[in-house]
């Protein structure tokens, strides 16, 4: 039987770990599709020290290997957005099948290209887009597909977490942290993506839409970040047995769907809080099957090559049996739902406040009045004491809440930003039991 091609497009960290992959365990793969894989063609600009690809022939033009006749599945392996999509697009409409690593390209313009992929018969693996070499795509769209997934929660992004367990650990500020995180290599230069929720948000999205069958809509997710995240408050929510992790949910309620990134508190009997440095996990909730766990690297050349490769070997595969394919986003095209995304205004969730109040009488009481206004319920309080009885001192008080929607406690925290005796913002951070 006629070996498959791969034409590789990038060959950067993942590029190159997945043609090592390939070549290393070849005879292995030979073994689990029923035929050879072979790589023909690599698009890159320059070979680097080290990296050693044999004969394969090497264009310095990507669109070159989308339109190389003899290529049946294209790697896009070089990441953005509009190159990558031009690309994408090319080698479908050239009736070749792609896998990509791109996270950002699915989540923006997935919905397009799986449109696109469709018409011409071809297929699109993206296993590698979402948290490395756990197989955390083909989990939920194959292992849970008997299941009413409820909802999914997961630290996806490794940069934000390492910061978070520094920060712990270490009782480092967040700009240490982030220095230390950058001369390691765990973040770029521009660290906006990784610290402000974005990467997080994108692997969001494409979850989101395999969990609950619905269409990759980016645009309608909540992102927040976690650089106004203080050692206080890594340090309360520890006296109160809580963790703070970088946290992606999302959740389908009878109003729509949840789909959100931001700082969470979560108990530290959780399995999910206790994930620390680089390392990623996503909890499942199915219907059927109840609380999922699935852990391990989230990027790196040797982890994300894994899915790459494994989405190679499943399309590898259906290449030989077609009759087997698996819709892209789990549910088949004409039954994705149209339930909406709610806007962040509309979820409800448990609070964690730190409001800085002068050390005057009767200022928890005017907290805790406004909140019983509001009627929130208070479930515990920490007032720090004094180290001496200055009345313009800013103490800390930290109070945790029960479940309110999110626009009443915008409210109430308003009302309290505006008392005489309350200094600057208060500082709000959801909670989550990560329970039904």
């Amino acid at each position: 039987m006629k070996p498959i091609s791969i034409g590789i497009c990038g060959l950067g960290t993942v590029g190159y770990g997945s043609f090592t992959v390939l070549a290393k365990n070849s005879a292995e793969i030979s073994r689990r599709t029923g035929r050879e894989i072979v790589v023909s063609h690599i698009a890159t600009r320059k070979i680097k020290d080290g990296q050693d690809i044999g004969d394969v022939k090497v264009s310095a033009d990507v669109f070159a290997v989308a339109e190389d006749p003899d290529v049946d599945i294209v790697l896009e392996l070089i990441g953005g957005y509009e190159t990558a999509r031009e690309l994408v697009l090319r080698a479908i409409a050239n009736g070749k099948h792609v896998v990509t690593a791109n996270k950002a390209l699915i989540a923006v313009h997935g919905n397009e290209i799986f449109s696109a992929a469709k018409k011409k018969n071809v297929m699109v693996g993206y296993e590698a887009a979402v948290a490395g070499g756990i197989p955390i795509i083909k989990a939920i769209r194959e292992g849970l597909s008997a299941n009413h997934i409820q909802w999914l929660a997961g630290i996806i992004n490794g940069t934000g977490n390492f910061i978070l367990t520094e920060m712990k650990e270490k009782s480092s500020e967040f700009s240490a942290v982030l220095k230390q995180a950058q001369e390691l290599g765990y973040a770029e230069a521009d660290p906006t993506f990784d610290v402000e929720g974005i990467d997080a948000a994108h692997k969001l999205t494409i979850l989101a839409s395999i969990a609950f069958g619905i269409p990759l809509q980016f645009e309608k997710a909540y992102t927040e970040g976690i650089s106004n995240i203080t050692i206080e408050d890594i340090r309360y929510a520890g006296e109160l047995g809580y963790r703070i992790k970088h946290l992606g949910i999302a959740r389908k309620s009878e109003k729509g769907i949840e789909l959100r990134v931001h700082p969470t508190l979560i108990s530290e009997d959780n399995l999910i809080a206790n994930v620390n440095g680089v390392m990623n996990a996503v909890m499942v909730q199915g219907d059927a099957v109840g609380p999922t766990l699935f852990y391990g690297a989230g990027a790196g050349a040797q982890p994300t090559a894994s899915a790459v490769v494994a989405d190679v070997i499943d399309m590898a595969r259906m290449i030989t049996h077609p009759e087997n394919s698996i819709p892209a986003l789990a549910f088949q095209e004409d039954s994705l739902s149209d339930i909406q995304v709610l806007p962040i205004s509309e979820i409800i969730s448990e609070y964690y406040l730190r409001i800085m109040a002068r050390d005057k009488a009767g200022v928890l009481a005017d907290i805790t009045e406004i909140l019983g206004d509001f009627s929130i319920n208070i479930e515990a309080v920490i007032q720090k004491e004094p180290r001496d009885h200055d009345a313009q001192q800013l103490l800390s008080v930290i109070i945790l809440t029960d479940e309110i929607q999110e626009s009443i406690m915008d409210e109430a925290i308003e009302k309290i930003q505006a008392l005489e005796a309350v200094g600057g913002k208060v500082a709000r951070i959801r909670m989550d039991k990560l329970e039904d």
